[in-house]
């Protein structure tokens, strides 16, 4: 029977296979392996499927530019243990807290402080909720807004390097990864200067959501800066030498990561704690390995199903389609955006730009489309999903761990998930006007990265 198909119909059973299985809860990597062995065997046989299944794992992670994955997530392990959130945090708090909501806006700036070098949405979500939630709590913030503006936050480590979701973009696409980094920064810095306006608009017009802080003068203020120095470094190293070219963005994650380990043994030892340096470095690696595993297995079994879809002509075939029908560029590229919203609603998503952009990108090429704009586009639609439900990973972070905070008189902090998304609801609206933003400039996007050539 499988000799009478066509290639292209193995491919479209194919594909269709995949999304029953993720629906089904079977996790992306085994679904796109499975499902990429399979049409391998039905369109080569045997050997070759086995054979592909035995050497795509490893050379796709041998790969060079997939080097800069685990430092990246390194230093955001590091900069956790060395204490720079809190540090960042109460600097923003000094610095923006005279603001309507200015806790929230402190949030925002804070969480874009870690993000550069964080790189991992969830991550900063998880981190800021133990910082932010108590605080915001105390000082009387809705706790829907307060759920709401650490989700969203969480988000912009997706956007402003040294972003995961980027490099593994990059590695998909055959693109750049210091364009790509270098052309988030605007994009990422965009959406929270966005953020912070529904803040403060939304606490003008109903204070009671939070309130603006005072009584810090500018020598407390000042005082405050020192403790974010690592984070100004680090992001002074990986932009400087992309920008310049002087490192590639390995090396220079390698230099941001030494800059933070130092930071943190000097805080170590200014505060006596020498003693567990080796413990936290032995958790910072653990992490790291951990989360670098997972990642690089999801994408050797991408890979495995993005053979099968070559083999099949499928991505070709898509993009012939789409290039054929008789409508403007943008109410296709309108299309696909909307698609990668519902999708989001039911992937996570690393998954859904994985098994999507083998067979989208190309199209999208064909329509004219820049590639280092169309993956800050596609990346920024992947944070809508962060906090989409039903899926929306941030906000189950948040209500998660908010479930484990008490206040000073030991009342629980628990903010239900629920709320969570009630929360999220104007920062999703912000998000999908930042998407507008970038479709009608693209030179948001283009500009940092077109001056390196």
């Amino acid at each position: 029977m499988i000799e009478n198909l066509s290639d292209t119909t193995i491919g479209v059973m194919g594909v269709s296979l995949l999304i029953i299985l993720v629906f089904m809860g079977i996790r992306v990597y085994a679904a796109a392996a499975l499902t990429g062995f399979l049409g391998l065997w039905a369109l080569k046989g045997w050997k070759v499927a086995a054979a592909m299944a035995g050497t795509i794992p490893h050379s796709k992670v041998v790969t060079y530019p997939l080097s800069v994955l685990p430092l990246f997530i390194l230093i955001g392990f590091l900069a956790f243990y060395a204490g720079l959130t809190g540090k960042l945090f109460e600097a923003a708090r000094r610095w923006f807290g005279w603001v309507p909501g200015g806790l929230a806006v402190s949030t925002v700036f804070a969480t874009a402080g870690f993000a550069a070098v964080s790189g991992a949405s969830t991550a900063t979500a998880a981190v800021f909720s133990r910082v932010a939630i108590p605080e915001m709590l105390k000082h009387g913030y809705d706790r829907k807004l307060t759920a709401g503006v650490i989700a969203a936050g969480g988000t912009l480590a997706s956007l402003i390097p040294p972003s995961a979701i980027l490099v593994i973009y990059a590695i998909i696409v055959e693109q750049s990864v210091g364009k790509l980094l270098l052309a988030g920064f605007l994009p990422g810095l965009a959406s929270a200067l966005i953020y912070v306006a529904l803040i403060v608009g939304m606490c003008t017009f109903n204070p009671n959501l939070g309130r603006a802080i005072s009584g810090f003068s500018w020598r407390q203020r000042f005082e405050s800066l020192p403790g974010t120095v690592p984070i100004f470094l680090v992001v002074g190293i990986i932009f400087g030498a992309m920008f310049t070219g002087s490192a590639t963005p390995t090396e220079a994650g390698a230099l941001g990561a030494m800059v933070v380990f130092i930071y943190y043994i000097y805080r170590a030892w200014r505060e006596k704690q020498l003693r567990t340096v080796h413990l936290r470095l032995k958790e910072s690696l653990v992490e790291t390995a951990k989360l670098t595993v997972m990642i690089f297995t999801l994408i050797w079994g991408v890979f495995l199903f993005v053979r099968f879809l070559g083999f099949a002509g499928l991505p070709t075939a898509f993009s012939d389609w789409v290039v054929q029908l008789d409508v403007a560029p943008i109410w296709i590229m309108i299309s696909i955006l909307l698609a990668y919203a519902v999708l989001g609603m039911f992937m996570d998503a690393i998954g859904m730009l994985i098994l999507t952009l083998p067979v989208v990108y190309p199209a999208v090429i064909n329509l004219g489309y820049d590639p280092i704009w169309f993956g800050i586009i596609v990346v920024k639609m992947a944070e809508i999903a962060l906090i989409t439900p039903p899926i929306g990973l941030n906000c189950f972070v948040v209500a998660g761990v908010s479930r484990d905070l008490v206040d000073e008189n030991g009342e629980s902090l628990e903010i239900p998930l629920q709320d969570v998304f009630r929360g999220i609801a104007p920062f999703f609206i912000a998000d999908v006007v930042t998407v507008g933003v970038l479709l009608a400039f693209p030179g948001i996007i283009t500009w940092l990265p077109n001056l390196i050539g």
